[in-house]
């Protein structure tokens, strides 16, 4: 049986819902500055594929890496871990 390599995963909040079956996660780091040593803030963002459209703005989320579904979007909703207050 052929063994799958493990697919990364991101724990992000939603910053976008605009577009149709798709979302916009941020995720932070705190980063180390290598000379200053003072911690600084680091945003990342990816495009995720959402089916349903069961996400909101605000929302903690998992995405874990899939196959090239768009130009920008390789990237898929696994759950919705917190909503939106």
């Amino acid at each position: 049986m052929e063994k799958r390599n493990l697919r990364k995963e991101r724990i992000g909040i939603v910053t976008s819902t605009k577009m149709e079956k798709s979302i916009v996660v941020a995720e932070v780091k705190r980063v180390k500055h290598p000379m200053y040593g003072k911690f600084v803030l680091k945003t990342k963002k990816y495009v995720a594929h959402d089916e349903t459209n069961q996400c909101n703005e605000g929302d903690t989320v998992k995405i874990m890496e899939t196959r090239p579904l768009s130009k920008s979007k390789c990237w898929r909703l696994v759950e919705i871990l917190e909503r939106a207050k």
